[in-house]
C-alpha cells in the first residue's frame, strides 16, 4: 500500500502548478476549453450547423448557440440512446447517467463520454485526493480502505451500443483497477439495487476492515451509520474505526447535517471535505477545509456561463456572463458546455461566488426549488441557513425537512409549511419555529417584508413527524439509494400532501 501514498505525492507536486495556473488566469483556461470543445466537436451534426470552425470568441458562441434545458435536447439523446453516432460528440456516447432529478419524477439520461469521464469527473476525484494530501501531509487514508455509498441502479443495457445507470454505478464500472486496492465493499455489493440488502452486506463486510475514508451523500450516509451501530451495538462509529478520519461529501449542503456526525463520530480532528459533482460533470471541491466554499475547477473540459438569477426567467435567452464578468454575492443560475456533449446546457443549479481570483463558489439551490407563492422568493440556502440556526440554538439535529406554502383562501392568510424529521428533537418546538422563522426574515427581505406585522404571511407552521418517515417516502418512489435526494423546497404542495398520507397528519391552521 506503500506506493499509493508515493503515486499521490507525484500527482500533487505536479496538479497544484497547473491549478496555480487557472486560479491566476481563469479567463485563459477558460477560453483555452472552450476553444477545444469546439475544435474537438466541429465535425459533428451540431458542430456543422452551428459551424463550430467559425466561431473565434467566446461572444460569438453565446450569441451563435442557443440556452438547452433537457426536454430541447431530449430528442438527440434518443438518438444517441439509439446507438447513432456524432450528433453532440464525436464518436459514440456509450455511457448514460439516469438522473431523475428532483422536480421532476422523469428520468433524465446525461449523456457520458470517455472524455468527461476521465478528464472530468475521474480528474476531479484525483484532484480531491491531491488537495487532500497537500493539506494533511500525516495523513493516514491510504493505510486503510475508503468506504463509499452510491446509488443504487446497476449499468443496463439499453441496447448493444448504449449503459445506463446512476453516475456512482458508471464510476464503478469504469474504475481504474487500482482503485479497488483502496476501497470497500466490492463492485458487485456497492451496486447492488435492493438498499436494505446493499446496508446488510456492506455492514458485514466494512466492520472488518480499516476504514478511513467515507464518500458519499450525508443523508443516505447517516442511515448506513445508523444500521452499522444497531448491527455492532457500539456508541459511536470511532469504536468501529478509530483510524476513520474524512469524509468526502457532496450532493446536498452537509452544515444541518454537521452536528450530527459530530455525536456519530466524535473527534475534533476528523475531517469534512465537499464536493460538488453531478451527473454532468465534476465542478467544484473544497480546497480549504477552514472555509465552506469550493473552488471552481476550470480546466476540466467544462466551459461555464453565468445567468444572474433575476434575468434568468424574462426571455428563453436572457444575456450571460463569463467568468471574468462575475462579480461576488450574486446568485447565478450556472450554464455548461461539456466535453459530454452538452452544449450551452442550463444544469439547473444556482450558485454565489465568494471569492474571485482564485474564484471560489457556494451552492445555493436549483432554479425549480424555491417557495415563491406570495413574492417571499425563499431559496434553498435561505433554507438551509434557517434550519441550521433553529438546530444549534435549540440543541436540535434535523436529519430530513422539505417545506412549501399553505395557500391563502377567503377568510386565511398563507404561510409555509414545514415537514421536519428530528434526530434530536428540541425541548421546545416553539421556540425552534420561532427562530427559523426569525432567521428567514434576516437573511431575505422580502420574506421579511410579507411577514412583517402578519401583512402577507402568518409564522410558519413546523409538522414533526417520526423517524423512518423519509425513509418510507423515497421507498414509496421507489428512490432508495445514495443518490437521490429530498426536495427541500417546492412552490406547491404535491411534497406536503404526500406526508399527509404517509405519517398521517391533520390539517393545521397557518400560525397555530
Amino acid at each position: 500500500m506503500a506506493i499509493i501514498p508515493s503515486i499521490i505525492k507525484w500527482l500533487n507536486n505536479n496538479r497544484m502548478e497547473q491549478i496555480d495556473l487557472f486560479r491566476e488566469h481563469p479567463f485563459e483556461t477558460q477560453e483555452q476549453e472552450l476553444f477545444n470543445l469546439l475544435d474537438k466537436a466541429s465535425g459533428t451534426e451540431w458542430g456543422r450547423m452551428y459551424d463550430f470552425r467559425s466561431i473565434g470568441n467566446a461572444d460569438t458562441f453565446r450569441k451563435r448557440l442557443p440556452l438547452q434545458k433537457y426536454e430541447d435536447i431530449a430528442p438527440q439523446i434518443e438518438r444517441l440512446r439509439g446507438g447513432e453516432t456524432n450528433i453532440m460528440w464525436p464518436g459514440t456516447i456509450r455511457w448514460f447517467a439516469k438522473s431523475s432529478g428532483t422536480t421532476n419524477s422523469k428520468s433524465k439520461f446525461i449523456p457520458v463520454s470517455d472524455e468527461s469521464l476521465e478528464d472530468c469527473h475521474y480528474k476531479g476525484a484525483r484532484d480531491t485526493l491531491v488537495f487532500y494530501a497537500s493539506r494533511f501531509s500525516d495523513s493516514g487514508i491510504f493505510r486503510g480502505k475508503g468506504l463509499t455509498l452510491g446509488g443504487s441502479h446497476r449499468v443496463t443495457s439499453f441496447n448493444n451500443d448504449a449503459l445506463y445507470g446512476d453516475l456512482s454505478a458508471i464510476l464503478i464500472e469504469n474504475a481504474p483497477f487500482y482503485v479497488n486496492l483502496i476501497k470497500t465493499p466490492r463492485s458487485d455489493i456497492a451496486l447492488l439495487e435492493d438498499f436494505n440488502e446493499k446496508l446488510q452486506k456492506i455492514t458485514t463486510v466494512a466492520i472488518n476492515e480499516n476504514v478511513t475514508s467515507l464518500t458519499g451523500v450525508p443523508s443516505w450516509y447517516l442511515v448506513l451509520l445508523r444500521h452499522i451501530l444497531d448491527h455492532t451495538g457500539k456508541e459511536n462509529i470511532l469504536e468501529v474505526w478509530p483510524n476513520l478520519e474524512v469524509f468526502f461529501h457532496g450532493g446536498i449542503n452537509f452544515e444541518p447535517y454537521r452536528d450530527i456526525y459530530r455525536q456519530l463520530i466524535p473527534s475534533e480532528s476528523m475531517r469534512y471535505m465537499e464536493s460538488y459533482n453531478a451527473s454532468e460533470g465534476f465542478f467544484a471541491l473544497q480546497d480549504d477545509l477552514s472555509s465552506s466554499d469550493m473552488l471552481l475547477m476550470l480546466d476540466y473540459g467544462v466551459y461555464y456561463e453565468f445567468i444572474p438569477l433575476s434575468e434568468l426567467n424574462k426571455s428563453d435567452n436572457p444575456p450571460s456572463l463569463l467568468i471574468n464578468e462575475v462579480e461576488q454575492g450574486v446568485s447565478y443560475a450556472i450554464v455548461i458546455t461539456t466535453n459530454g456533449g452538452l452544449w450551452r446546457y442550463l444544469i439547473g443549479d444556482t450558485v454565489t461566488f465568494t471569492s474571485l481570483y482564485p474564484h471560489k463558489i457556494k451552492l445555493t439551490g436549483r432554479t425549480k426549488l424555491f417557495i415563491n407563492a406570495f413574492g417571499e422568493e425563499v431559496v434553498i440556502d435561505n433554507a438551509e441557513r434557517a434550519i441550521t440556526n433553529a438546530c444549534r440554538k435549540t440543541g436540535a439535529a434535523v436529519s430530513e425537512y422539505t417545506a412549501g406554502p399553505v395557500y391563502m383562501n377567503a377568510s386565511e392568510k398563507g404561510s409555509h409549511e414545514w415537514i421536519v424529521e428530528f434526530e434530536s428533537e428540541p425541548d421546545d418546538i416553539e421556540m425552534f419555529r420561532r427562530i427559523l422563522d426569525e432567521t428567514l426574515q434576516s437573511v431575505n427581505s422580502d420574506y421579511e417584508a410579507k411577514r412583517m406585522n402578519n401583512n402577507t404571511l402568518l409564522p410558519p407552521v413546523v409538522r414533526v413527524v417520526p423517524q423512518g418517515t423519509f425513509l418510507k417516502w423515497f421507498e414509496k418512489k421507489n428512490k432508495l439509494g445514495g443518490q437521490n435526494k429530498m426536495p427541500r423546497l417546492s412552490n406547491d404542495r404535491t411534497y406536503i400532501e404526500d406526508f399527509y398520507s404517509i405519517a398521517g397528519l391533520a390539517a393545521e391552521a397557518p400560525g397555530q
